[in-house]
């Protein structure tokens, strides 16, 4: 078995669903082990506080002078990041991260799966978006950015999953990393 643990870094633009399959993620495969983000932003009215730990940007901004993040972005205004991984023993790290902080950790860990996660319309991605409670002005903002984040998210990802259907991403995910698994128990 292989020592180190597998990084596995979850991108997509807002809306296409990486919570969502973070979470199914985590019930289909239990050798996967989330490393919560932090961030600056405002919980929105649907979250619980489970998703991130939510702080205040002097908070953040603190962390970072004292290299605590593994990665961390600027995202509309408001900062993300992700502690420096640190997975019970046996478990791989999923990461579900922004595009930029992704340029980070392959900076960091050439090996980690960068998986891309898309909606199969623009159409569907900005209903999405809109039954999440953002305000007109975030969905637009949001919607103005998609593509740069999907170009960008292509040029970085291994994989590309289509989110057309909760268990069908997940299962697709999940057969990846059991292949990937398999490979690095038994390298050629």
């Amino acid at each position: 078995m292989c020592a180190d643990p597998l990084i596995v870094v979850l991108i997509g633009p807002g809306g296409v669903g990486k919570g969502t399959v973070a979470r199914r993620l985590l019930e289909l495969d239990e050798r996967l082990w989330l490393s919560r983000s932090w961030t600056t932003r405002e919980p929105r009215p649907t979250e619980d506080g489970t998703e991130y730990f939510f702080v205040k940007r002097e908070v953040f901004e603190d962390a970072i002078a004292r290299d605590f993040f593994y990665e961390w972005a600027e995202f509309h205004g408001n900062l993300y990041g992700t502690p420096r991984p640190a997975p019970p023993e046996g478990r791989d790290v999923l990461l579900e991260i922004e595009v930029q902080g992704a340029s980070q950790v392959r900076e960091r860990d050439p090996k980690a799966l960068i998986i891309l996660l898309t909606a199969p319309t623009m159409a569907l991605l900005e209903a999405r978006l809109r039954g999440r409670g953002d305000t007109e002005e975030h969905i637009a903002r949001r919607l103005e950015s998609t593509r740069r984040e999907v170009e960008r998210g292509r040029q970085l990802a291994d994989v590309v999953v289509v989110n057309d259907d909760i268990e069908r991403a997940s299962g697709e995910i999940v057969s990846i990393l059991e292949g990937l698994r398999q490979s690095r128990r038994n390298p050629s």
